[in-house]
C-alpha cells in the first residue's frame, strides 16, 4: 500500500498517502479475514518503525489478528511490548501471522483463540494472558462485531445480542478480570468510533455500542484514576478493514467507502496504531478519560 523506504514518521501529503480509488465491491464470510481482503490493508507491516517507548511492557489485545488489532499489536511488539493475540477461533490464519510480525520484533507472542462473547471464555482469556505474560500493564479493548442492516425490524434478537456481548459485554468482563492484575501505570484502551457522535442509519446497534464504549471509558477513567491506571478510548472513522467487507457495509457503499471525508478516503489500520502507541506510553501520563477520534477530518466533539 505504501513504499517500504517510509515509516511513519516520513513527511507526506495525507490525501495522496494512500490511494482513494474505488474499492472492489466484495463479501467474505464473517468474521472476515485479512488474508482474502482486496485491496491489502496496511497494518506497518513494511512501515512502522518503533523507538522503545513500550520496552517490557505486557499487553493483552483482542480482535488482533487483522485490521486495527494487527496494527496495534505490530506497533506495540516494535516499540518492546510482548503481546497476548486475542482472536476469534476462525481467524486463526491471520493470527499467525501477526504472531510472526511479533516474533520478528524479538518479543514474546501469545496466540489466544475464543470466543470473547461467551463469558467464561473472556475471563480465562485473561488469566491465561497475564499466566502468560507473567502480569499485565496495557489492556486494548478492541474486537467488534457489525452488521449492516437498513430497518431495525431486520435486527435480529440474536444480532442485537452478539453485537452488546462482543462489543459492551465483553470489555466489561476482560476489564473486571483484568484490573486486580494491572499495577499502578498500567493503561486500558478501549475502541468506539465515530459512530458514536454521527451514528449511520444502517449501524444502529453498532452505533449504539461503540457510545456506550465511550461513556464506560469516561466513567472507568475517573473510578481508577486514584488508583494510577488510565483509561482512554480511540475512536476511529472509516477504516479499511475485513470488518467492512464481512457485512459490516451494504456492498453498494464499499467502492465510496471513506471518501466522504475531508482527506477524501478511507483510512489504513497502520495510521491509527500511533493513537494507541501514544496512549499506552508513559508520554501520556496525564491523559485519561479521553477519545482520541482519528477520523480523516470528520466533525466529532
Amino acid at each position: 500500500m505504501t513504499d517500504k523506504k517510509t515509516d511513519q514518521y516520513t513527511f507526506t501529503n495525507p490525501v495522496t498517502q494512500y490511494p482513494s480509488d474505488n474499492f472492489p465491491k466484495q463479501e467474505l464470510t464473517w468474521p472476515g479475514l485479512d488474508t482474502k481482503l482486496t485491496p491489502k490493508a496496511d497494518h506497518g507491516e513494511d512501515t512502522y518503525r518503533g523507538t522503545g517507548r513500550l520496552q517490557g511492557r505486557k499487553a493483552l489485545v483482542t480482535g488482533a489478528d487483522s485490521g486495527i488489532g494487527r496494527a496495534v499489536a505490530i506497533a506495540y511488539a516494535r516499540e518492546g511490548a510482548d503481546v497476548a493475540l486475542s482472536y476469534h477461533p476462525r481467524e486463526e490464519k491471520d493470527a499467525a501471522e501477526v504472531a510472526k510480525l511479533v516474533e520478528d520484533a524479538g518479543r514474546q507472542a501469545y496466540l489466544m483463540p475464543g470466543d470473547i462473547s461467551e463469558e467464561a471464555t473472556a475471563r480465562q482469556l485473561v488469566r491465561d494472558a497475564v499466566d502468560k505474560l507473567g502480569g499485565l500493564d496495557i489492556l486494548v479493548n478492541n474486537a467488534g462485531f457489525q452488521q449492516a442492516q437498513a430497518d431495525i425490524a431486520d435486527i435480529t434478537s440474536e444480532q442485537f445480542d452478539q453485537t452488546l456481548k462482543t462489543n459492551v459485554y465483553a470489555m466489561f468482563w476482560i476489564t473486571q478480570e483484568a484490573l486486580p492484575h494491572m499495577p499502578a501505570g498500567s493503561t486500558i484502551i478501549n475502541t468506539t468510533s465515530i459512530q458514536a457522535y454521527g451514528p449511520s442509519e444502517h449501524l444502529l446497534d453498532y452505533a449504539t455500542t461503540k457510545a456506550a464504549i465511550n461513556t464506560f471509558s469516561k466513567a472507568l477513567a475517573a473510578q481508577q484514576g486514584p488508583k494510577g491506571i488510565r483509561v482512554n478510548a480511540v475512536a476511529p472513522g472509516p477504516f479499511w478493514t475485513p470488518l467492512q467487507v464481512s457485512g459490516g457495509q451494504f456492498q453498494e457503499n464499499i467502492p465510496e467507502f471513506g471518501q466522504n471525508t475531508p482527506l477524501g478516503r478511507a483510512g489504513q489500520p497502520a495510521e491509527l496504531a500511533g493513537a494507541y502507541v501514544y496512549l499506552a506510553s508513559a508520554e501520556s501520563g496525564y491523559v485519561s478519560g479521553e477519545t482520541l477520534n482519528v477520523n480523516g477530518g470528520m466533525v466529532s466533539p
